[in-house]
């Protein structure tokens, strides 16, 4: 679990996060969303430490961040997977050797037991059969995507962030994605927490959401709260297209 308590950041004499308070709880995809702008970017980046804080308390599993020593970050690190926005992959090296980079840099395996790590965590998102000679340009958006996946996971972490999951993507392979990281979070009880415009995704595994607006926590609840919630802010961002106005009023 990840709890931020009465966090604030400003740039300059721009007050970007404002007191903000959230419970990211273990085992459930936890969201951030809100407006571009809104501060929800700036506090997935406090959260994982890119960015400082001015006050508050960011705590994984009753650690404090802002407290820890550069030592007891570098074991933290160990502990958190990345799956960034563009995926980030290395086309240089084959698919296998994309998920074995992690360990590479911050395991002791020795090199059979680092191949035989990468292979699991290909064949959970199903892309086992890739995993020798091909680069990650000769794969598809959806299929890099899974893999991205897989080094995210590989020195088994117990918080992983997801940056816009499904950006670029058709709406099919997002469901797919979507679907791999519920079942990866659940499986391995991780502290899950993704940034994200994608209303589908909300509405997919949204088991927990955090809507920011002008830099304060307007509301926290799951997928099935959203459609009974009297806050117009939240219900213009969420039920902004025609499409979305019908699925809540077929839901009330």
């Amino acid at each position: 679990m990840i709890e931020v308590k009465n966090i604030n950041k400003s740039f300059e004499e721009n007050h970007v996060l404002k007191n903000v308070s959230a419970i990211f709880e273990a085992g459930k995809t936890n969201m951030i969303i809100g407006q571009s702008g809104s501060g929800k970017t700036v506090l997935m980046k406090s959260i994982i430490g890119l960015h400082r804080i001015d006050s508050g308390r960011i705590e994984y599993d009753g650690r404090n961040l802002p407290d820890m020593k550069m030592k007891e970050i570098r074991l933290l690190r160990r502990e958190v997977g990345m799956l960034f926005q563009g995926s980030a992959l290395f086309d240089s090296l084959s698919v296998l050797e994309n998920v074995m980079y992690p360990l590479e840099m911050f395991s002791d395996f020795s090199k059979p037991e680092m191949i035989d790590r990468a292979y699991f965590c290909l064949k959970h998102v199903n892309l086992e059969e890739k995993a020798y000679g091909l680069a990650p340009s000769e794969i598809s958006g959806g299929m890099q995507k899974r893999v991205a996946i897989a080094r995210a996971i590989a020195l088994q972490p117990k918080y992983l962030f997801c940056d816009e999951p499904n950006s670029g993507l058709d709406p099919r392979t997002s469901l797919v994605i979507d679907q791999l990281i519920h079942e990866i979070t659940q499986e391995f009880d991780i502290t899950t927490i993704i940034n994200s415009h994608d209303m589908n995704s909300v509405m997919e595994i949204g088991e927990n959401i955090i809507f920011i607006e002008k830099g304060e926590m307007a509301w926290q609840g799951n997928k099935d709260d959203i459609f009974h919630v009297d806050n117009e802010a939240l219900n213009d961002f969420v039920f902004a297209s025609e499409l979305f106005k019908k699925v809540k009023a077929t839901n009330q």
